[in-house]
């Protein structure tokens, strides 16, 4: 009887948790409250925080290889099959209207790509540090992070580093989420209360052909000039197809809703059970961590500056602030920059301008995958 006690209570959660595990519970439950109190990108930290606590429940292995999110990983993130299909619902849900009206916008989405590269090189000289040794494989998928795509970071992250992965996705799609709070206080650093009140005119409309052979031309050109891109911009194009042809509205509607809905949730489930404390709590995780939000930093910084260039050249007829939504964190960047805009002037919307550059980052942050992926793959 006694014997059977003590075995009972060797099974218990209580006998089994670690503090680690404790933490990284605590984490989990952290992003969940950010998701719903908050409302920061409910549809990833929701899905990320459950599969963080559930990564951490001790001797049920639901993380494990056989467990449920450990198929689940293995299935999709591994494979880069979750990225190029939400990459073709993102494709099916975009308007590249604001960005055709305006082609000069996409300047903004390639300078916020300028996280990526600084980032790079901040991953090699991290190996200076004690109990941290990155590759030039390492460096690159670390360096994608800069991005904020979460869905090209796994891509990369899977061909070049798959032993960092479940800390490269955790980072990405953490300061995704994290976009209104990391992004204000560096917009306002770096901008004057002139700069964001700013009014910009109203775009002109953009025809249905111009939509139709836009996905069409892109897409040929990535496979003349970085055919290493071709995956993510390719399902990027074909979403985008279905959506602008208007002739197969079925598919652009599952593609939009059922099908990207499904694989997020499959997708923050498999990234969140990376927070195992024994995988997570590391010198290379914690590393991997602080550049992400070091390449986000930079990434908007850029951005910034390259939108007070171009409204210093357009006569003060471009909000700098639109040049932070060059990272391609769709379309929450865009709609901080229209909330810091609304806050300098009432009547400042600036929300179809910040989408050029918006959906340019996302472009941008693909083509800089294609490149790190030929230079390093």
């Amino acid at each position: 009887m006694e014997q059977g006690l003590l075995q009972l209570w060797a099974s218990t959660g209580l006998y089994n948790f670690t503090f680690g595990q404790l933490a990284m519970i605590a984490v989990g439950g952290g992003l969940i409250f950010l998701a719903i109190n908050k409302g920061f990108e409910p549809l990833l930290l929701i899905p990320i925080g459950f599969g963080g606590i559930l990564a951490n429940i001790p001797i049920a292995g639901i993380a494990g290889p056989d467990g449920l999110l450990g198929i689940l990983y293995s299935a999709g993130i591994e494979t880069g099959v979750f990225p190029l299909l939400i990459f073709m619902g993102v494709g099916a849900m975009t308007d590249f209207g604001p960005l055709l009206a305006r082609p000069s916008l996409m300047i903004l989405g390639a300078a916020a790509q300028f996280g990526i590269f600084f980032t790079l090189f901040g991953a090699i000289a991290m190996n200076l540090v004690p109990g941290i040794e990155f590759s030039m494989a390492d460096a690159a998928a670390i360096a994608i992070i800069g991005g904020a795509d979460g869905p090209t970071a796994i891509y990369v992250g899977s061909r070049l580093a798959p032993d960092l992965l479940g800390a490269i996705a955790v980072a990405a799609y953490s300061y995704m989420a994290l976009v209104p709070i990391i992004q204000p206080p560096i917009m306002k650093l770096l901008t004057t209360e002139e700069e964001r009140q700013t009014r910009m005119t109203q775009l002109r409309k953009v025809s249905k052909l111009e939509k139709i052979l836009f996905p069409l031309i892109l897409l040929i050109v990535t496979i003349l000039l970085l055919p290493s891109a071709t995956p993510l911009v390719g399902m990027l194009c074909f979403g985008n197809l279905l959506k602008e042809s208007g002739v197969v509205d079925r598919l652009s509607n599952t593609a939009q809703n059922e099908l990207i809905n499904i694989v997020t949730i499959f997708l923050g489930l498999s990234v969140g059970s990376k927070l195992a404390a024994d995988k997570f709590l590391s010198a290379e995780t914690l590393g991997i961590l602080l550049l992400g939000m070091v390449a986000f930093s930079i990434g908007t910084a850029a951005g910034l500056v390259m939108g007070k260039i171009m409204y210093r050249l357009s006569g003060k007829t471009i909000n700098p602030l639109i040049g932070a939504a060059g990272v391609s964190a769709v379309p929450m960047a865009a709609r901080v920059a229209n909330k810091i805009g609304l806050q300098a002037n009432p009547q400042n919307f600036l929300l179809m301008h910040a989408m050029g550059p918006n959906v340019a980052g996302v472009i941008g942050s693909a083509v800089a995958a294609g490149v790190l992926l030929a230079i390093v793959g």
